[in-house]
C-alpha cells in the first residue's frame, strides 16, 4: 500500500478544514517506500523537465520562476505516475475529504503536472487552476518555514490580489506530505525560496466532477507545454 492509513476521525478532520477553509493537510500521506519510488521515478522526468522564468499576464502579471513538466508529457513518459493519479484509494480519500466523487482530468496537460522550485528566489505566482480539486503531493521540501516555499491562500472565494492582505494564511509541509485544494476559486501561491541548496519538489494532480463547468485559461498552456 502506497499510502499511509487514515483514521476516521483523520480523515473527518480534513473534511472539517477543507469545507471550512478550501484547504486541507494531509500529513504522512505516502508511506516511506512509495516516497522513495516516486522520489526515483521523478528524479528520471527532471532530465526532460523545462525551466519556467515568466510573468502571467491572465493572473495579474504574477511571477513564474520554476521547472515544469507537463501532464502531456507524463503519461507518455511514466505508466507508474500514471496509476498513482489514478490509484482507487487516493480517489476515495478525496471523494471522502471533498463529499464528491472526484473524477480524473480528460485534458492530459493538466491532468498530472511536476513542479520544481530549485532556486533561490524561485516561486509559483499567485493563481487560481482551471479544475476544481488539486491533490499536491510533496516529494522534497524545504526543512525550515525560513527557506520559504510555503503554499499561501486564501480561505474560500477570494481575488488573487487578497493574497496581500491579512486573509492570506501560509502552511508548511514535508516530504511524504500532502494537502487537498478546492483550487479554483481558491487563490494560492508559493513563496519564493530564500537560499540556495533548498529545493521543494511536488506532484500536482487535478481533479473534476461530472457536475462542474469546463473551465480553461491560458494558464496551464503557458506553464506545461
Amino acid at each position: 500500500m502506497p499510502f499511509t492509513a487514515r483514521t476516521a476521525e483523520e480523515t473527518a478532520a480534513a473534511r472539517v478544514r477543507f469545507h471550512a477553509d478550501g484547504y486541507a493537510p494531509i500529513p504522512g500521506l505516502l508511506t516511506s517506500d512509495c516516497l522513495h519510488e516516486l522520489r526515483a521515478e521523478t528524479q528520471r522526468l527532471v532530465a526532460i523537465a523545462r525551466r519556467r522564468d515568466f510573468t502571467m499576464s491572465c493572473m495579474d502579471d504574477s511571477p513564474r520562476h520554476m521547472t515544469t513538466l507537463g501532464g502531456h508529457v507524463i503519461a507518455r513518459e511514466s505508466s507508474r505516475m500514471r496509476e498513482f493519479y489514478e490509484n482507487p484509494v487516493l480517489l476515495g480519500l478525496v471523494a471522502a475529504v471533498v463529499d464528491e466523487l472526484p473524477v480524473t482530468v480528460p485534458d492530459l496537460l493538466e491532468r498530472h503536472v511536476f513542479n520544481v522550485l530549485h532556486r533561490q528566489g524561485d516561486t509559483h505566482g499567485a493563481h487560481t487552476d482551471d479544475c476544481p480539486y488539486a491533490m499536491v503531493i510533496f516529494l522534497e521540501a524545504p526543512h525550515s518555514l525560513a527557506d520559504g516555499g510555503l503554499l499561501q491562500y486564501v480561505p474560500r472565494v477570494g481575488a488573487l490580489a487578497d493574497l496581500d492582505t491579512d486573509r492570506a494564511r501560509s502552511a508548511h509541509h514535508r516530504a511524504g506530505d500532502a494537502y487537498l485544494l478546492r483550487s479554483d476559486v481558491t487563490a494560492h501561491r508559493v513563496t519564493s525560496l530564500t537560499r540556495p541548496g533548498v529545493r521543494r519538489m511536488v506532484l500536482n494532480f487535478a481533479y473534476t466532477t461530472r457536475s462542474a463547468a469546463p473551465r480553461s485559461t491560458q494558464s496551464a498552456r503557458e506553464l506545461y507545454m
